[in-house]
């Protein structure tokens, strides 16, 4: 297997942080709701720049890791969908205002590529010390997709977090936003705004969804680099997804079930894995179970395509999800969103 060259990982990630820091300064400069035109667009222009990118790895790395970079793209992309749906919610909730909305959701990823940048990191040097932790990975993955498969939706999220509780008890802070502000002046004193709230239930958010993400990643491929790209290309087009994909989000209703089936067959893939190249004394004696089948990356990729395929037209085209609702205080957000973009 060929060796990712130096000159294109550095390159790509220069290129890609550029990107996303125009992005960024974007947002600072000139906070608004983006029209269902402009998201659009913006969602597009980040797919396309993914498959670019896939299209650069097959031409100078080879059909493996090109691979591996879609099949790891599809599935953080797919996981990200999940992770939308619950922004939608933490929005609402929080009642933070639409024009603000895109710096919070750009806070929210960067805050997301930090902590993932963090546990790729963690998890590259693991890996490369101790296969066994494949086994650990596959269990995970495999509650993971259990745990996900029997949730049926319940109001979870009328449950203040105990930390968003202690938080609001020890920091002084407004009723009412100020703008996209942290802190605000009320009666002369300087007290916190509910951005913090938000902004930490984001950031909570993120490091529940890359505790999923990253051994489900590490599953299909154990390049840092392309681990990396893959979570950073499934976010870089999220903001935009948001306000483009939110009045869709309560209609993929076998969504979450296709994740659960992806989690499971990766989980799969990783105990296969490890058997493979199994040191572990008290399994086989220590030695590599040679039996083992290892799961092709193009299998791999294929089974994550179809199945997210399958769920999303069965889902729409489903009786169950036209007739679906979604929570009050979603539906009244959204259509607002959909008012002004008209």
């Amino acid at each position: 297997m060929l060796e990712l060259p130096v000159w294109f990982e550095v390159g790509s990630l220069v290129v890609l942080g550029l990107i996303l820091l125009i992005d960024l300064l974007l947002v600072v400069r000139r906070p608004h709701e983006p029209s269902m035109k402009e998201a659009g667009l913006w969602v597009a222009f980040y797919v396309s720049l993914a498959l670019v990118f896939a299209g650069a790895m097959f031409a100078f790395t080879g059909p493996e890791y090109g691979g591996q970079f879609v099949a790891g793209w599809v599935t953080e992309y797919s996981l990200s969908i999940d992770n939308l749906f619950v922004f939608i919610i933490i929005m609402a909730r929080f009642s933070v205002p639409r024009k603000y909305q895109q710096e919070v959701l750009m806070v929210g990823i960067i805050i997301a590529l930090i902590l993932r940048g963090i546990f790729i990191l963690l998890g590259a040097i693991v890996i490369e010390q101790f296969s066994w932790v494949f086994y650990i990975f596959g269990a995970f993955l495999l509650w993971t997709a259990w745990k996900q498969a029997q949730d049926e939706g319940e109001d979870e999220e009328d449950r203040e977090n105990p930390l968003i509780a202690k938080i609001r008890k020890v920091f002084p802070m407004s009723e009412n936003f100020d703008g996209n502000k942290l802190r605000t002046t009320v009666d002369g004193k300087r007290v916190f705004t509910p951005m913090l709230i938000v902004f930490i239930t984001i950031g909570l958010t993120d490091l529940l969804f890359a505790v999923d993400s990253i051994p489900a990643i590490f599953g299909l491929t154990q390049s840092p680099f392309i681990v990396f790209t893959a979570n950073l290309f499934a976010l870089m087009g999220l903001r935009q997804l948001y306000f483009l994909l939110g009045g869709l989000m309560n209609r993929l209703i076998y969504l979450k079930h296709a994740l659960s089936f992806i989690l499971a067959f990766i989980g799969v893939k990783l105990v296969l894995h490890a058997m493979h190249v199994n040191e572990l004394p008290f399994i086989n004696g220590g030695q590599h179970i040679e039996w083992a089948p290892e799961i092709p990356t193009f299998v791999s990729l294929a089974v994550i395509v179809g199945t997210i395929v399958i769920a999303v037209i069965a889902s729409l085209v489903s009786s169950k999800a036209k007739e679906a609702h979604l929570d009050p205080r979603l539906e009244e957000d959204i259509r607002k969103s959909h008012s002004d973009a008209e």
